[in-house]
């Protein structure tokens, strides 16, 4: 990751942040009469000096009243800046999600082919945790780099790798259990979606922190890849389908600001890693499953995996009466034709919980939209002869009955979220460029800062 801020000394370049109707600065009206510039939201003019260098960059913001208000609208200049250092100056209404965004929208998946890297540098703005910043942007941007990668070079396998070398940098323990171990200790669920893959299922387990700390569990969905099973998806279902570990991808991200700020609790991370494949033993529709919660899990439609393997993991979580348990996956389109790309489903019993988690996902620019776990739907679940089916028996509210499926493996957490995000930008925003994203990874790393933080 190239350095966010500029050195205390470092001579920078101002960037005027002026809103629509506001006079422009004196340095610039020239300029900009000259080239017929108005400073509309998200327009941006480089404005030379007599010897051919840069006296400064005037950006166009929207007004306090806009309805379409973007915090991250300041993530345009990270493609519209020269290299160089830069200070923001004038109508900026959070400095500091300005330079986060400048930061996220510098992000380059550059894994497979030369990207040339552009520097830019932020002069620090007043009252901005400059630690804070580079820990959400280097954790983003790892995220994104794990969803980014294809299934060829991200398995299962893989992704155990990247959490024991996050384990690594913070000095957290890791275990797994991996392949057909996974039956000898009670894991069923997990197996049935891995077997049929030559990648191994696996179940990776970090933990972090003093055991007399207040217990913090991420749980992360870890599918690397997802045919749809023998319930296939057709070619245009699979081709998105390397982030289906988005959620343990931002479960990642999240341990890595955890950690990295040093929050006073005791942090365990569980992953379930798997490649949902076709072969002559892939579980089939119809199929009944032991979980490790005891219940008896018929299968609805292959196709619908993630879900099995959360319910082991969460069930693994629970186990241990977690204060806070939260599971992130890519789990339904539903969320998506509810909601869009950009907005992910909260689902939780906890009032207290969502008030605060919403409102730091406000204040993030880190979006999130409460969905009911409604209990009538509960009996959309009923199985003739298993405890549980892991689909609905109707089309409708698919991502809500996802969540009342999984809600049935918790039951010692104090509280306990669901996050069903899509990990993925289907086309480029300002802050947000185009392809893997961690979504919901900083609302929650604002929330427990706020709550643990001693």
């Amino acid at each position: 990751m190239p350095p966010i801020f500029a050195a205390p000394s470092e001579p920078t370049t101002p960037v005027w942040f002026v809103a629509a109707g506001e006079e422009l600065p004196e340095a610039a009206r020239g300029w900009a009469a000259a080239t017929g510039f108005e400073a509309s939201p998200g327009g941006c003019l480089l404005v030379p000096d007599s010897a051919g260098g840069l006296k400064g960059v005037v950006f166009g913001t929207e007004g306090a009243k806009a309805r379409s208000r973007n915090p991250f609208l300041a993530g345009k200049l990270a493609g519209a800046l020269p290299a160089g250092a830069y200070r923001l100056e004038g109508a900026i209404a959070d400095p500091r999600l300005a330079t986060l965004a400048i930061a996220l929208g510098s992000y380059r998946f550059a894994r497979y082919r030369k990207a040339e890297p552009k520097e830019i540098r932020i002069a620090l703005p007043d009252g901005v945790d400059a630690a804070e910043v580079e820990r959400a942007v280097a954790a983003t941007f790892l995220g994104r780099d794990l969803v980014n990668t294809p299934a060829n070079d991200l398995g299962p396998e893989e992704l155990e790798t990247a959490i024991r070398e996050l384990a690594v940098r913070h000095g957290a323990e890791v275990s797994s259990i991996v392949g057909d171990a996974l039956l000898d200790e009670n894991f069923p669920l997990v197996h049935a979606v891995g077997r049929a893959s030559p990648r191994a299922p696996r179940i990776v387990d970090l933990r972090w922190g003093r055991a007399d700390h207040p217990r913090v569990t991420l749980v992360g969905k870890g599918v690397c890849f997802d045919t749809g099973g023998l319930d296939i998806k057709p070619g245009s279902g699979m081709l998105l389908m390397k982030k289906d570990m988005g959620g343990a991808a931002a479960m990642i991200a999240l341990a890595e600001m955890v950690m990295g700020a040093k929050l006073p609790v005791r942090l365990r991370l569980i992953v379930g890693a798997v490649e949902n494949s076709i072969s002559g033993n892939a579980f089939r529709p119809g199929d009944v499953y032991p979980s490790r919660k005891g219940l008896s899990v018929e299968i609805g439609n292959t196709d619908a995996e993630g879900r099995l393997v959360l319910a082991d993991a969460l069930a693994l979580g629970d186990e241990e009466a977690p204060e806070i348990m939260v599971d992130a996956a890519t789990l339904t389109g539903a969320a998506r034709v509810a909601l869009g790309p950009d907005l992910p489903p909260l689902y939780t019993d906890d009032d207290v919980f969502a008030e605060d988690l919403l409102r730091h996902a406000a204040a993030e620019h880190d979006p999130l939209w409460r969905l009911p776990l409604w209990n009538a739907y509960d009996d959309l679940l009923s199985s003739k002869i298993a405890d549980v089916n892991h689909i609905s028996g109707g089309a409708f509210a698919g991502s809500v009955t996802a969540a009342l499926f999984l809600r049935r493996f918790v039951d010692k957490a104090a509280t306990w979220a669901h996050l069903d995000i899509f990990a993925w930008n289907p086309s480029a925003k300002p802050g947000r460029p185009e392809g893997g994203e961690v979504q919901a990874a900083r609302a929650l790393a604002a929330l427990l800062e706020e709550r643990y933080r001693r």
